[in-house]
């Protein structure tokens, strides 16, 4: 099954098992605006922390430096089999013609020869060049079925082992599995006490694609600082936990990988050591009943303009679904 039963009563798993058979582990780096600092947050995620799971992006610019924190860990032994190393799809790449161009420069900064999880980033199509907030004719079709295709294509040529997305909608990803091929067998989005996301959690489930939660501890830059919520901190408090550590652990209760990032390296190995207590049911309600509920990144400053469209507000981007 794609979503574990990983309950709030749960079972304490290290991994989840996707549709295509392979496990991606519960806990895994972030890398978002790691910049020059990843290398040594990869090597101590992977090196001192146990991680096995590292997440980055063509858009986050720091594939080079992932890569060589990948290279410095696997000359201490690790295996490239016991990792799971996810990258994305950018918005300028989607066109049928430039996906298997865009994975191949991803290896070659990486310095690897397959990846485990290649995501669209987001189901938006952007001009090369595009400014933020983008412009008129910034924003262009965007071909679902043939970038698809052409995903499932890496898949089938071994040059991917999953192929899944990001930021999509219920609408989106309905309108995906009505012709794919391979069933995603990832989606990641943004999901953290402040911004539940139930009812793509819920429709994911239902299809059995594995979900996996991005900015699970919210975020101080864009406004949601969980990590200082009143609620998180009573908890961690209880418990004898950081709040990053009860934030991670609300994630894998409901059945979700998480990918915190963090350039800290007691916090990067703070925030894996999650696999032998549980949140009890009543403060894992509690932290279910947090009522301002509000995305981090909602896409408004690369997506929406608000006079010539194609999308001219943020409930356009996710369909009115909120």
């Amino acid at each position: 099954m794609a979503h574990a039963t990983f309950t709030s009563e749960g079972q304490n798993m290290e991994s989840f098992r996707l549709l295509s058979g392979h496990k991606i582990p519960a806990v895994g780096l972030g890398t978002w605006r790691s910049g020059s600092q990843a290398t040594h947050a990869v090597v101590t995620a992977l090196v001192e922390g146990g991680y096995r799971h590292i997440d980055t992006a063509w858009e986050y610019g720091d594939q080079r430096e992932v890569g060589q924190g990948i290279k410095r860990a696997m000359h201490t032994g690790l295996e490239r089999r016991d990792l799971f190393v996810t990258s994305k799809l950018w918005c300028t790449e989607l066109s049928p013609e430039r996906v298997r161009p865009a994975l191949q420069n991803t290896l070659k900064e990486l310095q690897l020869e397959y990846l485990d999880l290649y995501l669209i980033h987001w189901p938006f199509r952007l001009r090369e060049g595009a400014s933020k907030p983008p412009k008129a004719g910034d924003v262009l079709d965007f071909d679902m079925e043939g970038v698809w295709r052409e995903m499932e294509n890496l898949a089938k040529d071994n040059l991917v082992r999953n192929i899944g997305v990001c930021n999509f909608t219920v609408t989106k990803l309905n309108k995906l599995l009505e012709f794919a091929e391979l069933i995603p067998s990832v989606c990641q989005m943004e999901m953290h006490p402040g911004w539940r996301n139930d009812t793509m959690l819920e429709f994911c489930k239902k299809n059995e694609i594995h979900v996996t939660a991005y900015s699970p501890l919210g975020s101080q830059e864009g406004g949601r600082d969980l990590i200082h919520d009143q609620t998180v901190d009573r908890i961690a408090k209880k418990l004898n936990k950081t709040p990053g550590q009860v934030l991670v652990k609300w994630g894998l209760q409901r059945g979700t990988s998480v990918i915190p990032k963090s350039l800290n390296p007691e916090r990067i190995k703070e925030n894996i050591k999650v696999f032998d207590w549980v949140i009890p049911e009543k403060d894992f309600q509690a932290l279910n009943s947090i009522t301002d509920q509000k995305r981090v990144m909602d896409g408004e400053d690369i997506f929406v303009n608000k006079t010539e469209g194609p999308f001219r507000s943020v409930a356009d981007l996710w369909d009115h679904e909120d």
